[in-house]
């Protein structure tokens, strides 16, 4: 049975039984990060409420949480927003273009959804850090490419830095 719950504003999400055992969504529209600190503090909450009924989230010291989709080991946190990238889109910059109906659609026009690749080796602050400065350099290739200018695509980033 599948179980889906929401705020009155339909900003702060809980799917039960979905692909994963739990999913928690803190979302809005709107430029505004800090839905990070909305999905922090709601999950604490419903952390609680399941510790209090005696259960806890699966988690394990090298993998860290276990969750049934196994591209969601390790934090399990996947940041992402909506961008309209018109220009940069046309241009291949071997980026994975998701749709932003969810994760089964296909990327169609100039918005897309991006979000952190990486699960594990990073903490959700880094994850939804990492986010933040890729959008950003996005939308400054974008404005470059506005202005008829060439953009230089960065080096890939490694995982794991020693």
């Amino acid at each position: 049975m599948n179980i889906k719950v929401h705020n009155n504003e339909k900003i702060f999400l809980i799917w039960v039984n979905e692909e994963d055992h739990t999913r928690v969504i803190s979302m809005e529209k709107g430029g505004n990060i800090r839905v990070f600190e909305r999905f922090c503090s709601g999950l604490k909450k419903v952390e609680h409420l399941i510790q209090e009924s005696g259960w806890e989230f699966m988690w394990n010291e090298r993998l860290g949480y276990i969750l049934t989709c196994p591209s969601n080991l390790g934090t399990g946190l996947r940041a992402g927003v909506h961008v309209r990238l018109p220009k940069l889109s046309k241009d291949n910059l071997r980026l994975q273009k998701r749709g932003t109906g969810g994760v089964d659609t296909a990327a169609t026009g100039d918005t897309f959804d991006i979000s952190n690749n990486d699960r594990l080796g990073k903490s959700e602050v880094e994850l939804v850090q990492m986010l933040v400065d890729g959008v950003n350099h996005l939308i400054e290739c974008e404005k470059k490419l506005e202005r008829g200018q060439d953009i230089k695509v960065p080096a890939p980033i490694t995982q794991f830095r020693k």
